[in-house]
């Protein structure tokens, strides 16, 4: 790369049903050279909303996987830089000068995890095992892959140096008790999915005792208690997605028996 020579950006997201966040997410990013959003057959007002953006390209392609959608997202970059960003996350002017800078650089990194803030409603949730949450977004395609192995909690193949950015995204994952507690189901299942492919089995005493440890583990070595209610409350759908992964399981291996 040239001293004058300044890198492309392609922003990436995914969405299903993302009318409550979609707006303001794009409105927070017209800093990208491309923003590319990955539908998953939405029934709500999302891609509306989308196309009511200028310069913004908006596929529509059948939900599979994370892992699946995110690496089809990808095949439909422009650029070589690409930053991942979901609809309930939004950037700082801070991230976003950083982002621009760090890819301009020299010697930058292969990838880059960027830690995130999680918020609860519109409150900042400080411990409860969110307090070290980091993630890859920003990564060069020429390097990077996500794991096909992986069906949800994606896992970024990297073939060169990393990094991290010192600049947090905002998360906001959590606006009611019911969209959090199906987005865990979702989780749940897609995991047991995952462990089923790799020949993996439940029983009873994991269906009871992992999500007990998980609720016991975030809300005391973590320090959810010091979260009050709101940590309570994550913790617990964290341990139910675990329960519901379990469950899932024990159904799916139950089922090819027959």
């Amino acid at each position: 790369m040239s001293a004058s020579e300044k890198q492309k950006l392609s922003v990436l997201i995914i969405t299903l049903n993302e009318e409550l966040h979609i707006k303001s997410l794009l409105n927070d990013i017209d800093f990208a050279d491309e923003i590319i959003v990955i539908d998953s057959y939405s029934t709500d007002r999302t891609v509306a909303i989308i196309e009511s953006f200028e310069n913004i390209k908006v596929i529509q392609n059948q939900f599979v996987n994370y892992t699946a959608q995110r690496n089809f997202a990808i095949d439909q970059a422009q650029n070589s830089w690409i930053l991942f960003i979901d609809a309930d996350e939004r950037l700082s002017p801070d991230l976003k000068s950083e982002i621009i800078a760090t890819i301009n650089k020299k010697n930058a990194a292969s990838a880059y995890l960027i830690y995130r803030t999680f918020m609860f409603k519109n409150k900042k949730l400080h411990f409860s095992g969110w307090q070290t949450d980091k993630i890859f977004r920003l990564f060069n395609k020429t390097n990077c892959r996500y794991d096909q192995n992986r069906m949800v909690h994606e896992k970024l193949v990297v073939n060169g140096s990393i990094a991290t950015l010192k600049n947090k995204i905002i998360h906001f994952s959590y606006t009611s008790y019911q969209d959090y507690k199906a987005k865990m189901y979702r989780y749940g299942i897609l995991k047991a999915v995952e462990k089923q492919k790799k020949g993996q089995k439940s029983s009873y005493l994991l269906m009871i005792f992992h999500p007990v440890y998980t609720f016991l583990y975030q809300f005391l070595i973590r320090f959810g208690f010091l979260d009050g209610s709101k940590g309570i409350t994550i913790c617990y759908l964290n341990a139910y997605s675990i329960f519901i992964r379990y469950k899932e399981l024990n159904r799916l291996t139950s089922s090819s028996r027959i």
